[in-house]
């Protein structure tokens, strides 16, 4: 079959993994917005960084080819890589991984027939290439992910992906018995486990509402909620992934739909509040304190990319638009503006 499990402490057996988050909606007049929380314990010297149309993107088991779109997110500058943790391109299309240790299972080598996708370049791969989720989902078809590093020293994430357009999003999830791409109907994503027992999990929560409850007769006893939110008792607070997902879900879903790119920059900031990770409520396994090390909001009609930090909650922006005229065999850092 070409796939291996990997279950080591350090590397794919679930334990003190990243928690992180994404959403995705649309505006009322039909434009995307992805976001993303990125939770761990420690940084990585990440940045928001723009590749050029043209960039020359290499591979290690498919030909190189220069970018078919320009591309924006946070990313991780190796050697004039761009090891994207989210980003979004000038289609409109935009993907994100997230951890899934102790589920994902990559190739060990490169399988005969297929299109061979290392997992740290799937970001870069989607972003540079494709328009659509259609075209990305066609293109997975023939696709596996193998598991290569990016280079000396360097470990293999464990991840699964969600790629979004103005229509829908999908997850793509390479798994033992191969790579699966679902449809994902709530538009969000967390972590382990598979987005299968996700989405049949929010069966469980059938009966939550954000409606004001009427009173209710007990015998004798009439009982009237103490104020707003009463419908919402069951959804889950903790940081766990099946509950950040939940909670992601019903908050995605009952958000009002918005209008201008400022409100649905704030509906996305807000709504990844609501499952963000606080210093010192959960420890990974190496006993360190997690906590939502940035917020991430690719506006796709407009080609922002919007973020924040933990240590500093202002919301900055660049923009697709920064590196016109950038050299484009070079990554380009644009220059932050505040919102």
């Amino acid at each position: 079959s070409g796939y291996i499990r990997i279950y080591t402490a350090k590397a794919n057996d679930g334990m003190g993994g990243n928690m992180c988050t994404a959403v995705r909606f649309n505006a009322s007049d039909g434009g995307m917005f992805m976001g993303r929380n990125l939770d761990w314990g420690c940084g990585y010297g990440q940045k928001p960084r723009v590749v050029p149309a043209g960039f020359p993107v290499t591979y290690r088991f498919m030909d190189d080819a220069p970018a078919a779109h320009a591309a924006i997110g946070m990313c991780v500058d190796f050697q004039n890589y761009p090891m994207f943790f989210d980003c979004g391109n000038d289609a409109g299309l935009a993907v994100a991984g997230l951890n899934f240790p102790g589920f994902a299972a990559y190739a060990d080598a490169p399988v005969g027939g297929k299109k061979n996708v290392c997992a740290f370049e799937f970001p870069l791969w989607i972003a540079a290439t494709f328009a659509s989720v259609d075209e990305v989902e066609a293109a997975l078809a023939n696709t596996v992910i193998v598991g290569e590093s990016a280079g000396e020293g360097l470990g293999v994430s464990y991840l699964h992906w969600i790629v979004g357009d103005a229509s829908r999003s999908i997850v793509v999830e390479s798994r033992a018995d191969g790579l699966h791409v679902v449809d994902d109907p709530v538009d969000v994503l967390a972590n382990q486990p598979s987005i299968e027992w996700h989405l049949e999990n929010l069966r469980s929560y059938v009966t939550v509402t954000n409606d004001f409850p009427e009173p209710s007769q007990w015998r004798s006893a009439k009982l009237v909620p103490y104020a707003a939110g009463a419908g919402m008792r069951g959804i889950p607070g903790d940081s766990y992934s099946p509950s950040r997902f939940v909670k992601a879900a019903y908050l995605n879903a009952s958000y009002p739909e918005k209008d201008s790119e400022k409100d649905n920059v704030i509906r996305m900031f807000r709504t990844l509040e609501g499952v963000a990770m606080v210093e010192g409520a959960a420890r990974m396994g190496d006993g360190t304190f997690e906590r939502t090390l940035y917020t991430s909001c690719f506006a796709a009609n407009s080609g922002r990319y919007y973020w924040s930090t933990y240590e500093d909650p202002a919301i900055r922006y660049v923009s697709l638009a920064d590196a016109a005229g950038a050299p484009i065999d070079k990554l380009y850092v644009p220059e932050p503006r505040l919102r």
